[in-house]
């Protein structure tokens, strides 16, 4: 048994005999009363999502899972494709079990699986990840007047993120992967 201050995404815990993996988690600590840590948990077989909201002085089961070196091959009516690094042996995850990481995924990127019983069930993407912007609206001058120092940029995989009025095109960047938010140039 381990405390609910372990909670981290990607890891899945046993509750009512399922296994939930955590896809967010929040560490509350108020400024009166116990602190607790609240999470939206998805459930391995039906893909049904919860929020639990854990006291810190309770326990809960941390399932031990394999974690997996994979190679994010491509994408196909079937799913998402993956093949370990080491044995070669291919995987495949449903649009559902990858859900919002999808956006992230590279072909050709190595990246950590989460598998139960010889199934894939998680995705661990690097906290940080290096994106090209491919699309930009060009700065102006005078932008900056208005307060508006952010822009829109689409980047090289397809999805949109917020970045600072001096960036162009062509340019990498770095993005955190739990939030989506642009962090830096890389």
């Amino acid at each position: 048994m381990a405390s609910p201050n372990e909670i981290k995404k990607g890891i899945v815990v046993r509750k009512d005999g399922d296994l939930w993996v955590v896809t967010e988690f929040q560490h509350i600590n108020p400024g009166k009363g116990a602190a607790f840590v609240r999470a939206r948990i998805k459930n391995v077989k039906n893909a049904r999502s919860l929020e639990m909201t854990w006291k810190v002085s309770e326990t809960i089961e941390i399932v031990e899972m394999q974690r997996r070196n994979m190679q994010y091959l491509y994408k196909d009516d079937t799913g998402y494709n993956f093949m370990d690094s080491a044995t070669y042996d291919q995987m495949s995850m449903s649009e559902q079990d990858v859900g919002d990481q999808a956006k992230y995924l590279k072909e050709g990127m190595t990246i950590v699986v989460v598998v139960y019983e010889d199934k894939p069930i998680a995705l661990q993407l690097p906290k940080k990840m290096n994106f090209t912007i491919i699309e930009t609206m060009p700065a102006v001058k005078g932008d900056t007047v208005s307060g508006n120092v952010t822009k829109e940029a689409k980047v090289d995989v397809g999805f949109t993120v917020q970045v600072p009025i001096f960036m162009k095109e062509g340019e990498e960047i770095v993005v955190n992967t739990e939030t989506g938010d642009y962090v830096e140039r890389a």
